[in-house]
């Protein structure tokens, strides 16, 4: 009988500094070589869940834990952080955070560097290993002037210099563009394949993940397995509704057609999946029915670009002769691979930074007239990295600073201040400490304290990082509310395509610094060339179209127009 690699047994753990469990009588038991999926939403325990398999609970977070957990044969409670490392790899959500070395090459090697291995057998297994993530022409670089992308390979690479059984992989998507996301995934599932060690994704972009195979997903809701079974099983459930975790779109469009989702083999992958014919009829005819165009838009432009290019370092253009206008009242999805040039762009827009050439508008004003600060009564920028902009401690202080040096009576502030709160789901932790909380919770903060100030324009950057399902509808839903009842102009800065297709009226495409569409966004996501050209990935709406011989644009367009209806977008 095959023994399982890791054990859970009546296994609970409480946190030193909080009241009640995290986690509460988890039996789980995974076995060597199987590829999971731990997926819930944030504070679902999933995170603390992989912590007490890599040893960071008890040793690093203290707390109470009662029950057993065993990783490969070693009671992880008697064991040690540096004993059960032999065993467990962890690559981080934040890649930044696990270098150590001023090269690609030496953060590869030091694992092995602490074993003492000798040059003459590190060497080698450094080539390999870079290899394996396909780093090998990277070595020499500097591992924080690296993409998204590449980071979380040199991160992977890292983790493989101690030999390891076990993989954990923390949020592996979250900042990484839909083509590099679709990479990864490849990546990841090409080193189970080969390896054949057991690897643990935590997630919660269930469709993403499922860009490859899984054996099996544990779903996490409130510090319980509220299900131990495979994808297609979980699909066909009610289960993710429940636990708050977006479907798949592809399985979205099903459910409007009215399709049984019983009827079908391979649901949860798409390209294999065999529809019965009432269902692919039903699919045919919810796609074909005429419906209602989206309104356009006729207010005259809040932003204009005109002929904008800029460098950080001279001769070097990140952006070349930029030219697009943004009305009042829209919704853009401003979209392209990393370093693209959409930061950048947003920067301009505030001031931060300032044209080599070309003009910026703002409500008619040329910015070039303007201080940051008359910029920023207009404009309000959440950026990606909530590290990088957050400076008080506590919640409720956080969100409520910028109103103090505004000016803003005490009153007006506290309305403020509580309403970004519970609109960003915080407001039950509004006097914890900052440092207390996630990564994507700290997203949420830097959001309210944007939402705090009401500004004219709302430039969020990747707002969607780190969220799950239930806590992104929360948001967009009340950013949906300044743009809808008070005319607010929306500009998402994001790789995902969910939020594109859901949330907003156009899409603004960069490429290598160059503007390469400007367009609605069912015609963006069904054009081949700037998929490619931006490192997107067609959305599985377009693979339905396909299967079914419709006209991609087409479909993405009605799968829009329908939802807008129905959700009142």
């Amino acid at each position: 009988m095959r023994e399982p690699i890791i054990s859970f047994r009546d296994f609970s753990f409480r946190y030193k500094t909080q009241k009640n469990p995290t986690l509460h009588d988890i039996d789980l038991d995974i076995y060597p070589g199987e590829k999971i999926l731990i997926l819930g939403a944030s504070g679902s325990g999933k995170s603390t869940l992989c912590n007490c398999i890599n040893g960071l609970i008890p040793f690093s977070y203290e707390g109470e834990i009662t029950g057993s957990c065993t990783v490969n044969g070693i009671d992880t409670v008697k064991s040690s952080i540096f004993e059960l490392s032999n065993s467990v790899g962890t690559v981080l959500q934040d890649s930044d955070a696990q270098f150590v070395g001023l090269s690609v090459g030496e953060d590869i090697a030091f694992a092995m560097e602490n074993d003492m291995l000798p040059r003459s057998e590190m060497v080698p297994r450094i080539e390999k290993n870079s290899s394996m993530v396909g780093m090998q022409d990277f070595i020499d670089h500097v591992p924080f002037n690296l993409s998204g992308g590449q980071k979380q390979k040199v991160a992977i690479a890292g983790v493989f210099g101690n030999n390891v059984e076990i993989l954990i992989f923390d949020e592996p998507l979250a900042a990484l563009d839909p083509q590099m996301g679709m990479t990864a995934v490849e990546l990841i599932d090409d080193i189970s394949k080969e390896s054949g060690k057991t690897v643990i994704i935590i997630e919660h972009r269930l469709e993403d993940v499922l860009h490859r195979h899984v054996d099996r997903v544990i779903l996490m809701s409130e510090g319980r397995i509220a299900a131990d079974m495979s994808p297609d099983d979980l699909l066909k459930s009610s289960l993710l509704s429940e636990c708050g975790i977006r479907e798949p779109l592809y399985l979205t469009a099903m459910k409007y057609a009215g399709c049984s989702l019983d009827d079908n083999r391979n649901l949860c992958d798409l390209e294999a999946l065999e529809f019965s014919d009432e269902n692919r009829e039903k699919l045919r005819a919810f796609f074909t029915e005429e419906r209602q165009s989206v309104r356009e838009n006729t207010e005259d432009p809040v932003v204009s670009f005109r002929d904008v290019s800029f460098s950080y370092d001279p001769g070097s253009k990140v952006l070349r002769n930029i030219t697009f206008d943004i009305r009042k009242g829209e919704r853009i999805a401003i979209i392209g691979k990393n370093g693209a040039g959409k930061s950048t762009a947003a920067k301009l827009l505030c001031g931060t930074i300032r044209p080599d050439s070309g003009t910026i508008t703002l409500a008619g004003t040329d910015t070039s007239s303007l201080s940051i600060k008359e910029i920023g009564e207009k404009v309000g920028y959440v950026m990606q990295d909530p590290n990088t902009m957050i400076v008080k401690d506590i919640i409720k202080d956080e969100v409520g600073m910028a109103l103090g040096f505004r000016g803003i009576d005490d009153e007006e502030a506290e309305r403020r201040v509580t309403n970004a709160l519970e609109t960003c789901g915080l407001y039950r932790m509004r006097n914890w400490p900052v440092d207390s909380i996630s990564y994507g919770q700290k997203k949420r903060v830097t959001v309210a304290s944007m939402m705090a100030l009401e500004p004219e324009v709302f430039i969020l950057d990747e707002p969607t990082a780190g969220q799950d399902f239930h806590s992104y509808t929360e948001m967009m839903n009340f950013v949906n509310t300044l743009n809808r009842d008070y005319g607010k102009t929306i500009l998402f800065i994001t790789h995902d395509m969910h939020l594109a297709i859901e949330n907003t009226d156009r899409a603004i495409v960069f490429a290598d610094g160059d503007l390469i569409a400007s367009d609605k966004v069912f015609s963006v996501l069904s054009d081949p060339d700037i998929i490619s050209r931006a490192s997107l990935k067609q959305t599985s709406l377009y693979t339905l179209a396909v299967k079914l011989g419709l006209e991609p644009e087409a479909t993405i367009r009605h799968f829009i127009e329908y939802e807008r209806t129905v959700k009142g977008a």
